[in-house]
């Protein structure tokens, strides 16, 4: 059985709505999706009257608060944890070694989510560590992809950060490396996760042993993984 694509064309302009901070008019909807107007009125008149959309006095559409109820039933459903999880698994099973998922609390990188791989020699780090903005992975990427005005209140937080250079670095290969920070021995490597306002709000990493490690090995899994991660927050992955 096939999806019906007059369905999916419909409601691809909730995407499309969705990235407008002010709402948009008929006719910019017709021409940012490459549609007739006649056509863009039927299928906007359509998700009106399911109650997803909404217009302002202005005569501008935008999302409807129905929108923030389902986006509320579907945490309520599967929180964040559970839909990480499976990618941070499969990352594991990939690599086998053990992997992270590290967000800003309190201005330092705490780590929120973590699944072990089985492998004898592993680093130690419990869900609620935190760790150091200027020399973890993590921090260093979370450093490099914040705003501005984030990065200030960081600075008067009194936190030391890394060099501006290797923010420059990490925002230019979108990853970031250190090594015995957390343990003699141990290299971490970290990668940024983005929100569908392209925020960066969570970093994915991975901690092995100095004996284990290779760049080689570990980058690609480790990007792709924060790639599939920035797809569940941003609302674009599909559910299996």
């Amino acid at each position: 059985m096939r999806p019906l694509s007059t369905v999916l064309k419909t409601l691809a302009l909730l995407d499309l709505l969705g990235q407008s901070t002010r709402g948009m008019r008929l006719q910019e909807v017709a021409n940012a999706a490459g549609l007739s107007r006649a056509t863009a009125y039927q299928r906007l008149l359509t998700l009106m009257e399911a109650g997803f959309l909404e217009q302002d006095d202005e005569m501008r559409y935008r999302l409807s608060m129905h929108c923030v109820r389902l986006s509320a039933a579907a945490l309520e459903q599967a929180d964040l944890g559970v839909r990480v999880r499976p990618h941070l698994q499969a990352l594991v099973d990939r690599v086998k070694e053990t992997a992270s998922l590290a967000v800003l609390e309190r201005g330092l990188p705490c780590i929120v989510s973590r699944v072990e791989s089985e492998a004898l020699l592993r680093a130690e780090q419990k869900i609620g560590t935190t760790m150091s903005l200027e020399g973890s992975a993590s921090g260093r990427v979370l450093t490099a992809f914040c705003a501005p005005s984030v990065k200030q209140k960081l600075i008067a937080s009194g936190e030391l950060l890394a060099s501006d250079d290797i923010l420059d670095e990490v925002r230019q290969k979108r990853y970031a490396i250190s090594s015995g920070y957390t343990h003699s021995g141990v290299t971490a490597i970290a990668a940024p996760i983005f929100d569908h306002e392209e925020k960066c709000v969570a970093t994915v990493s991975l901690v092995i042993p100095d004996t284990r490690f290779s760049l080689e090995a570990f980058r690609d899994p480790l990007i792709e993984t924060a790639e599939a991660l920035s797809t569940v927050l941003q609302g674009r992955a599909k559910q299996k």
